[in-house]
């Protein structure tokens, strides 16, 4: 590799603050959107350093104009067969960095133009396959109970389907989040963009918590522990939703063989999912279900829910009622690759 100018250095420098100092201390974005960006800029660092042929002594600022940004998201697209959904994250994270990049220094402004006129690529929204509430119970049958994990695991599905919350949201719950003594048991989620919001647990799902609790974490547990840890990490390591993905799937594919209503390949979106719409068939406003499901306004969960004419004007029915009743920075270090000068993994 020929030697590194000051521009590259520079830049380097940036986006490692970005994704290291900027999106985690300042910004406090959840780790799974800093995974997402730093993936992004990986990606783009590949694409330049494998199709472009730049090297620590060419590379510079330039190179996020939008020619380079739809050149990458071309390859993405043809390359790597990325859907377009997929670009549009991605584009979406590169703009992210372009902003912060202008609050450094006001002479890129013109980037974050640039990269405001590309358009997104239109994509289908893809339709959840929802789940009756027989194939919940199918699907809560089928964990073991005579063995730990089987009681982990149900332990976890009770709380995931009670709460409908997001994945990540339940596998970064930590113990001091959980008011389980509370005249009314309720937990508080730390939602997108570190929105709290408060989700009151019935009576079968505490006596779940209670009871994983005492087995699973020591008296009295550490409030800084994740109520849904890691074995390998221990309580003070979270739960990978890998590890989460591969149970989910097994279970559904027992329970797939006395209840056909489970969908095969079940992922944890779904239970959530299922949730809303159970509360919807309960006769829920769809106000409360916005709210339980963290969305920032009603039309995100009419969209979310897929409602028809008929049901958005059921739901809007039953909110009108309750009206009425008034409710190491490493880019120093070993250069020996674009994407090493700027910290990045190297991508195959």
């Amino acid at each position: 590799m020929k030697k590194t100018n000051k521009e590259a250095y520079a830049l380097a420098h940036y986006i490692h603050d970005w994704l290291h100092v900027y999106t985690i201390s300042l910004k406090g974005n959840s780790p799974h959107t800093v995974k997402n960006y730093s993936d992004a800029i990986s990606l783009f660092i590949h694409f330049l350093a494998s199709v472009k042929e730049i090297d620590g002594s060419n590379f510079s600022f330039k190179l996020l104009s939008h020619n380079y940004i739809e050149e990458w998201l071309l390859w993405l697209k043809t390359a790597r067969k990325c859907s377009a959904e997929t670009c549009n994250n991605r584009l979406a994270s590169m703009r992210s960095f372009l902003k912060y990049l202008a609050t450094k220094d006001v002479s890129y402004m013109y980037l974050i133009h640039e990269a405001s006129l590309i358009p997104r690529q239109k994509s289908i929204r893809k339709k959840i396959r929802g789940m009756s509430k027989k194939a919940v119970k199918a699907l809560m049958s089928v964990p073991n109970t005579a063995t730990q994990t089987g009681r982990r695991d149900l332990a976890l599905f009770v709380f995931m389907y009670s709460t409908a919350s997001r994945i990540d949201e339940v596998l970064s719950l930590k113990v001091n989040q959980l008011h389980l003594g509370a005249v009314k048991p309720y937990v508080t989620i730390a939602g997108k963009g570190n929105k709290i919001r408060t989700l009151y647990l019935l009576p079968k799902a505490v006596t779940h918590i209670n009871q994983y609790l005492a087995e699973f974490h020591p008296d009295p547990p550490n409030p800084d522990s994740y109520v849904f840890y890691s074995r390998n990490k221990g309580y003070l390591g979270k739960m990978s939703q890998t590890a989460l993905a591969k149970q989910l799937k097994k279970y559904a594919a027992i329970a797939h063989g006395t209840c056909s209503e489970v969908p095969l390949g079940l992922h944890a979106h779904q239970i959530r999912h299922a949730k809303a719409s159970h509360w919807l068939e309960d006769g829920m406003n769809i106000v409360q279900i916005s709210f339980l499901l963290g969305h920032s306004n009603v039309q995100t969960t009419m969209i979310y829910l897929d409602i028809t004419t008929e049901q958005e004007e059921k739901a809007l029915a039953t909110l009108e009622d309750e009206n009425e009743k008034k409710m190491d920075k490493k880019w120093k270090n070993n250069i020996e690759t674009l994407a090493s000068l700027c910290g990045l993994p190297n991508i195959n």
